[in-house]
């Protein structure tokens, strides 16, 4: 599960600047291990230090201690293992574990499959790609059901939309 990117370098002792996605932004340095890479090659690191640093955070990975070693980790994702995530409550749900489901309308028209989620300050939305990319809102009016076992995700929305 991506839990942020690393997006440039600090300093010239092997730090790298991290975007964090979790919420409060620091939580990332909680947890252990990172697999960090880019596309499908993930490699464990183990972090030697972080901490925040302005409205971001700056980490430095065990034997990286220069700035060209930590500047192949520039671009990077950050990801852990779901099981190292704490257990989502009663119907909430991990971004991740929502992308690839199939989402179906209530006529049962299929709509797509979930690209990726994105916030907008009022509410968190739905990339649906097929033919064409929909926007849905992820709100309890429209999102009906979400089974995981069926990897199917209910809204209530037109397929015209």
């Amino acid at each position: 599960m991506t839990l942020g990117r690393i997006v440039g370098l600090f300093g010239v002792r092997g730090w790298v600047k991290v975007y964090s996605d979790t919420r409060p932004p620091e939580a990332i340095l909680t947890y252990r291990p990172w697999r960090v890479g880019k596309g499908a090659e993930f490699h464990e690191l183990k972090l030697a230090e972080g901490r925040p640093h302005g409205r971001g955070i700056v980490v430095r990975f065990e034997g990286c201690t220069d700035r060209d070693a930590a500047a192949t980790f520039v671009g990077s994702e950050i990801a852990v293992e779901l099981v190292q995530l704490p257990p989502a409550k009663s119907g909430e749900y991990y971004w991740a574990q929502l992308e690839g489901l199939k989402v179906v309308n209530l006529a049962g028209q299929e709509l797509g499959t979930v690209s990726h989620l994105f916030e907008t300050g009022s509410n968190d939305v739905l990339v649906v790609q097929d033919k064409r990319e929909r926007l849905i809102p992820y709100t309890r009016d429209v999102i009906r059901n979400v089974d995981l076992d069926a990897g199917v995700l209910q809204v209530d929305w037109d397929a015209d939309f």
